[in-house]
């Protein structure tokens, strides 16, 4: 009968990736059954699930996401500069943070974080500042497993902290001023002083890309992309490549090549005369 079902699913039209989801989940449905006592074995389990084609991720240039950043870094700039002009001489200012402002700090750390370490989402967002070293600049990331490694940032994400900390400490007095409780161990929190979540990160990335370059398909997971391919085309070894993203599987870490030399085979095409 699954059997049966995943055919139906193939001539209805559906992708593999689709079809393997929902192979997934009844896999899980029936594990849980056996797990309940309900059934004696998985029925599913001998199903395969099936071959799914290998996805080169999309990656941008390294001088488009440096634009990309710097572009965020003027408009935090700006946006600085005119809270400090409100605050000095506007009748009726509000010399709060307002919820912009907040974002935009907030959003720029985010941003620069997710590309100078190459975190996964969850990793971002379970960020606590006991896992922070400011100093040497390193983070300690609890990754898939909850395996722990530690991840190097540089000058620009740190600069994009410091404008964040400020903000960060507003957040929560804001919520003692109204008995609210906030999240005092959190990196990153939202404009009511709750950590962040990772769909929230996902909205983050969507919103500042669609003001940048409304061509862009980019999630969060593409700056991770970026990261990895960056380092490799400026000729980082794959090993350590591998540690930097926390991946158990170097044949993980191999598929960045593929979108490296993608991106060498489109420059050769726009550059030589005889292409």
């Amino acid at each position: 009968m699954i059997r049966e079902f995943v055919g139906h699913l193939h001539e209805s039209g559906l992708e593999k990736s689709s079809i393997a989801r929902k192979l997934a989940t009844l896999r899980s449905f029936f594990k849980y059954c056996v797990r309940e006592g309900i059934l004696k074995e998985n029925p599913a389990r001998l199903v395969p699930t099936p071959k799914l084609p290998k996805r080169i991720p999309a990656v941008l240039s390294a001088e488009e996401m440096n634009g990309f950043l710097n572009q965020l870094a003027g408009e935090e700039s700006g946006e600085r500069g005119a809270r400090k002009k409100s605050k000095r001489g506007v009748p009726g200012a509000n010399p709060r943070i307002t919820e912009d402002s907040l974002l935009l700090a907030r959003d720029r750390a985010i941003l620069e974080l997710l590309y100078a370490a190459g975190l996964r989402v969850s990793e971002l967002t379970g960020l606590n500042l006991v896992d922070m070293d400011q100093k040497d600049q390193v983070l300690r990331v609890r990754g898939k497993g909850n395996k722990e490694r530690i991840v190097p940032y540089g000058q620009k994400a740190a600069q994009a902290l410091r404008a964040y900390w400020p903000v960060r400490d507003s957040l929560l007095q804001e919520c003692e001023k109204t008995g609210r409780r906030g999240s005092v161990d959190a990196v990153f929190l939202n404009y009511r002083g709750h950590r962040l979540t990772q769909r929230s990160v996902g909205r983050i990335v969507k919103k500042y890309v669609k003001l940048v370059n409304v061509n862009w398909d980019l999630h969060p997971h593409s700056l991770r992309h970026a990261f990895a391919t960056h380092l490799l085309a400026d000729g980082a070894d794959l090993r350590a490549i591998q540690e930097l993203l926390g991946h158990q599987s170097l044949s993980t870490t191999q598929k960045y090549t593929h979108a490296s030399m993608r991106q060498l085979m489109d420059i050769y095409d726009k550059s030589h005369p005889h292409a």
